[in-house]
C-alpha cells in the first residue's frame, strides 16, 4: 500500500459523494482518486484509477455495490471494499460479508470514524461491527456442531484462522505467532483453499459461525 491511501467513491447521490470527499480531503494521508454514480461507471473508472479502497453504496440505479465488491475481489483482491450505506438491512449485511467486503458501516458514522475506518481497511483490517457480525453468524448457523471443513485444518492453520477472524493483518499475525509475513500469507492461502473459500472475510464468518455453534447452551435460570 502506498503512503497515501487512494480512495474511490461509489454513490448515486452526488451530494453524498461531495460530502464524503470533503471529509476525506481533510486527511493528509487519504486522496479521492475517482467517483461513480452507477455500477457501469464504477467498473470502468476503478480499473483506470487503481484505488486502494473503494467506498460503496449498496443500492445503485443499475445494480448494487455488493456486486462491484464481489467482482473486484475476483479480478483484483488487492483493492479493499468498504460498504457505506444508509440501509440497515440484514440481507445486504450478509451478502456484503460473503462477497468479501472488508467493512460495513452506516452513513451516520462520525467523520473521524469514517477516516479511521478507511485507514484500517487499507492496512488490511476487517471491520465488521459486532452487531452486524452477530446477524451474519445467525444466518450462517446450522444445527450441526461446527463445520466439518474446519477439521481439515492443522493446529497452526486454526491459529491463523482465529487471528484472521479477529481482524489482524498478515504482518500482525506474523508478529503474534513469530512467523514471517510471507509464511503467514501462505498459511492464509492454504486455509482458504481447504475451506473452499476465496476471501478472508468469508473465512472469518465461518470461524464465528462454528465458534457459536459449538458453544454449550446457557443454563436456564
Amino acid at each position: 500500500m502506498s503512503t497515501t491511501v487512494r480512495v474511490f467513491l461509489v454513490d448515486d447521490h452526488e451530494i453524498v459523494r461531495r460530502g464524503v470527499a470533503d471529509l476525506i480531503g481533510a486527511a493528509t494521508d487519504i486522496e479521492v482518486v475517482g467517483e461513480a454514480g452507477t455500477v457501469a461507471q464504477a467498473r470502468t473508472r476503478i480499473r483506470a484509477t487503481r484505488p486502494d479502497v473503494v467506498l460503496l453504496d449498496v443500492r445503485l440505479p443499475d445494480g448494487n455495490g455488493i456486486d462491484i465488491c464481489r467482482d473486484l475481489h475476483s479480478s483484483n483482491p488487492r483493492i479493499r471494499c468498504l460498504i457505506l450505506t444508509a440501509y440497515d438491512d440484514d440481507d445486504a449485511i450478509y451478502a456484503a460479508v460473503i462477497a468479501g467486503a472488508s467493512g460495513y458501516i452506516q452513513k451516520d458514522v462520525r467523520s473521524s470514524s469514517l477516516v479511521d475506518s478507511i485507514r484500517r481497511v487499507a492496512d488490511g483490517h476487517t471491520l465488521i461491527d459486532s452487531q452486524y457480525r452477530d446477524r451474519v453468524v445467525e444466518r450462517l448457523r446450522s444445527p450441526s456442531l461446527g463445520d466439518p471443513r474446519l477439521a481439515t485444518l492443522s493446529t497452526r492453520e486454526r491459529a491463523v484462522l482465529t487471528l484472521v477472524a479477529d481482524g489482524l493483518t498478515n504482518r500482525e499475525i506474523g508478529e503474534r505467532l513469530s512467523l514471517a509475513e510471507k509464511t503467514v500469507k501462505n498459511y492464509v492461502s492454504g486455509v482458504l483453499s481447504k475451506l473452499g473459500l476465496q476471501h478472508r472475510t468469508q473465512a472469518a464468518a465461518l470461524h464465528w459461525e462454528s465458534k457459536i455453534a459449538t458453544q454449550p447452551p446457557k443454563a436456564m435460570r
